[in-house]
C-alpha cells in the first residue's frame, strides 16, 4: 500500500476514536401521549388564553379585543358563574392566582391586571416596563409558590417577585440544544412548568432550575373535530388541581374541557 494511502487510512481510523461522544443534553426528550379521563363542556365563544383552578372551580381568562373576560366557570356545566369584562381595547392573556389576588396579563397593552380573588373586582394593575424594560408582551402566567412565572412568546421565562414585582431571573427554555420559542399558556405542575407551544398540539414539561424540556406531552389526538380546520383554535389552556391531582386542558373556541392523565 502506498505510504500516502496508508496515512489517510490511519488518520480516518484514528478520527473514529477522536469524535466527541453525543451529548446526553442534546438527546430529544421523551414524548408522552395524554389519555382522556373525562370530558366537560366548554364555552365555544371563549377564546381561552389562561386557565387556573381556584377553590374547586376554574378561572378562565379570554382574549380578543372587545371580547376579553376574566370569568369563574363551573366545571361540570361549563357555564360562567361570574364575569368581569375587560375594556374594549384590552386583549386578555394568561391568568394565575396568588394568595388573595388574581393576575391577568394583557397582550400588548403593557400591563398586568390585578383582581381581588374573592370578588373578582379589579383592584389595580402593574406595568410591564416596571418589571423589565424589555418586556412588551404578556402571554402566559403561573407561579411556583414563590415567584410569578411569565412568558412573552419568546424562549425566555421571567421569574417575578409577586409582592414587589421586581424581576428575579430569566430562564431560557431548550429542548436538547434548541431554544423553544412561542411559549404560551403556563401552569406549574408537581415541580415542573408546563407550557403549551403556540400553534402546536403539545405541551413542554420544563425543569424550572435548568430550563431544559424534560418531556413533551402529545395532545394532537384530542383536538376536537369541530376546530380541526380552524388554525387559530389552538390548544391554549392548562389547569392543575393540586388538591385532587387532576390536570385539565382546553383551547381557543374549543367545545370541550378535557381532564387528562399521562402515560407512555
Amino acid at each position: 500500500m502506498p505510504i500516502a494511502v496508508l496515512c489517510v487510512a490511519l488518520l480516518a481510523a484514528a478520527s473514529v476514536f477522536l469524535l466527541p461522544k453525543p451529548s446526553v443534553e442534546a438527546a430529544a426528550p421523551p414524548v408522552t401521549k395524554a389519555q382522556v379521563v373525562r370530558e366537560y363542556p366548554h364555552d365555544r365563544t371563549a377564546f381561552c388564553q389562561g386557565l387556573v383552578m381556584h377553590e374547586g372551580r376554574l378561572l378562565e381568562g379570554t382574549g380578543q379585543y372587545k371580547k376579553s373576560f376574566l370569568r369563574l366557570v363551573d366545571i361540570e356545566s361549563g357555564k360562567s358563574l361570574s364575569d368581569q369584562k375587560n375594556a374594549d381595547d384590552v386583549f386578555g392573556e394568561g391568568v394565575t392566582v396568588w394568595k388573595d389576588r388574581v393576575f391577568q396579563l394583557t397582550w400588548r397593552n403593557g400591563y398586568m391586571l390585578v383582581y381581588d380573588a374573592k370578588t373578582l373586582q379589579r383592584t389595580g394593575y402593574v406595568r410591564y416596563r416596571d418589571i423589565d424594560p424589555k418586556l412588551s408582551e404578556g402571554w402566559g402566567l403561573t407561579h411556583d409558590g414563590h415567584s410569578l412565572i411569565l412568558s412573552d412568546g419568546s424562549s425566555d421565562l421571567r421569574f417575578i417577585n409577586p409582592e414587589t414585582f421586581k424581576l428575579e431571573k430569566k430562564l431560557r427554555v431548550k429542548s436538547g440544544l434548541k431554544s423553544i420559542t412561542s411559549l404560551n399558556e403556563l401552569e406549574y405542575v408537581n415541580g415542573q412548568i408546563f407550557a403549551n407551544i403556540w400553534y402546536e398540539d403539545r405541551i413542554a414539561c420544563i425543569d424550572p432550575t435548568t430550563g431544559k424540556v424534560t418531556e413533551w406531552i402529545d395532545l394532537a389526538h384530542i383536538r376536537p373535530r369541530e376546530v380541526r380546520n380552524d388554525r387559530e383554535a389552538v390548544l391554549n389552556g392548562i389547569a392543575w388541581d393540586e388538591k385532587a391531582q387532576r390536570l385539565f386542558v382546553t383551547g381557543k373556541h374549543w367545545p370541550t374541557l378535557f381532564e387528562i392523565k399521562l402515560s407512555n
